[in-house]
């Protein structure tokens, strides 16, 4: 599912008008009846609602919403903002037919706004402003929000929350933003709803289908997508009858350290589990016991050193290298690190540790194998690109380096982001709050690094690995519940999820 920016939108909508071909009052209707289906649905007729428009298209759709509410039975009153005595035309169209409707108590407010009284029984319908705001709100309607952002009612904001900006709000004023329980955007997310500092204001999300042309939408390009799962699936190989392990790649796993050794399991479990023809895990000698029992169907190479990794190992007959879980950072395992890097020319997962050890050493960052994948959370992502204030301009920096390195990023999170080199972003739907716990991003590499040794590129691992281990996690929560769920619950649902997007 592609996500637009606003601009784009507005283009798109314009599109559908034009080639559908739709008069523009029609395709706020059709709008404005997916939107009440979507509200009457969850609300009842013993539900009083007050309408808060704005003087453009999202107050049309508003006014629209409130004139279908009504007719079918709900106590509903409307106030329009019509301070600059100017209306787009639509919103114009709809006022008119509010105003002759005797269910509805209409008032438009051209200067002095007396509020309303809203209780915990009241549904707020905000339609103030939509996608096409371009600044932050102030004056009066910045007061507007206060108000009914402190009331005790319930607030579903349309398409977007009024006052928040579709994608970048780092410079946007909070307190000037709606806080919506639920938003019902139109046609497709908006990027901001993907960050994880917009959820006080976008609350629970869904998307209406408005019916824009999908021609349109075709035709128009955008860097962000949301992944899917039959894209998922048009990915995966199938397995050919006369099939060996040899077909499916041999996997290098260079991990842990003492007291570290989980990680470096929890990394060859779930590599394992990805359908990776052979693994060899280079560990200190102090893992090797562990190593041998828990994980038998790995190759174990030891370090020379007993308690971390401090020797690098040849990698020419690996078609993947995975680096970081449990690692550590000594001074060995650091000079160790970018040695290994130097010499090997087989694509490489990093993480963890192996992250942290490359924000000191930008040269080396940038002169990776062709084909490598970063998978930090946003703090990792920091000590390499600097300091950031919010999500997008996290999301920006790594697709900075993403360019400059010439590697594919797995920004870590809810919603996570795989970012191409050429400044795609890929965002994953699937996960919980559940995984956010030690070893949940072990298993991540292990995954990633299965499907880089069987072949696939690393837009395809990042992609397919990332989907796999959130639905993973999706099933182990249902099993194990948010607060029980741990990391090696992920790795016994990875078959479930393989199952679900290949069979």
């Amino acid at each position: 599912m592609k996500i637009f920016p606003s601009s784009s939108i507005k283009r798109l909508d314009a599109y559908t008008i034009e080639n559908e071909p739709i008069a523009s009052i029609d395709l706020m209707e059709r709008a404005a009846k997916a939107l009440t289906k979507a509200i009457t649905q969850r609300w009842d007729t013993e539900t009083p609602v007050t309408v808060f428009a704005g003087p453009g298209n999202n107050g049309g759709d508003a006014l629209a919403v409130a004139r279908m509410m009504a007719e079918k039975g709900y106590e509903v009153e409307v106030f329009l903002f019509n301070t600059k005595g100017e209306l787009s035309p639509d919103c114009q169209t709809n006022k008119e037919l509010v105003e002759m409707m005797e269910e509805v108590k209409f008032h438009e407010i051209t200067t002095q706004f007396v509020p309303p009284t809203l209780t915990s029984r009241h549904l707020v319908i905000d339609g103030l402003f939509g996608s096409g705001l371009n600044k932050p709100l102030s004056g009066g309607f910045a007061a507007v929000v206060k108000y009914i952002n402190s009331s005790p009612a319930t607030i579903l904001s349309i398409d977007v929350p009024s006052g928040l900006m579709c994608e970048e709000n780092t410079f946007n004023v909070k307190a000037h933003i709606i806080r919506a329980d639920v938003t019902f955007s139109l046609q497709f997310p908006k990027l901001a709803f993907l960050f994880a500092e917009n959820t006080e204001f976008v609350g629970e999300w869904d998307i209406l289908d408005i019916q824009l042309s999908q021609e349109g939408i075709e035709e128009t390009e955008t860097n962000y997508e949301m992944l899917e799962v039959e894209e998922i699936r048009s990915l995966i190989k199938p397995r050919k009858q006369f099939a060996h392990k040899g077909n499916f790649g041999h996997a290098l796993l260079i991990a842990g350290s003492k007291g570290m050794g989980g990680a470096s399991v929890l990394a060859a479990r779930a590599c394992l589990r990805s359908g990776v023809g052979l693994l060899t895990v280079h560990a200190p000698f102090c893992n090797n016991d562990i190593l041998q029992t828990s994980i038998p169907e790995a190759i174990v190479e030891n370090d020379a050193n007993e308690t971390c990794f401090a020797i690098p190992t040849d990698t020419d007959n690996y078609q993947a290298v995975g680096i970081g879980p449990g690692l550590g950072r000594s001074n060995e395992t650091e000079a160790a690190l970018l040695e290994q890097l130097e010499h090997c020319q087989s694509p490489v997962v990093l993480d963890a540790d192996a992250l942290t050890i490359l924000a000191n050493h930008h040269h080396t960052l940038t002169h990776l194998p062709k084909g490598s994948i970063l998978t930090p959370h946003p703090k990792e992502l920091e000590r390499l690109v600097g300091k950031c204030q919010d999500s997008y301009e996290r999301l920006m920096k790594a697709c900075e380096l993403a360019r400059t390195a010439k590697v594919h990023i797995i920004l870590k999170g809810a919603y996570s982001a795989i970012i191409t080199p050429e400044g795609k972003c890929y965002f994953n739907p699937t996960g919980n709050p559940g995984m956010a716990t030690g070893g949940s991003g072990d298993v991540l590499t292990g995954v990633v690094l299965a499907l880089l040794a069987q072949g696939y590129s690393a837009e395809e691992a990042a992609k397919i690995g990332t989907y796999i281990h959130g639905l993973a996690g999706d099933f182990a929560q249902k099993k194990q519940g948010m607060i029980g769920l741990i990391a090696s619950d992920i790795i016994s649902c990875l078959p479930t999820a393989w199952r679900l997007v290949s069979e």
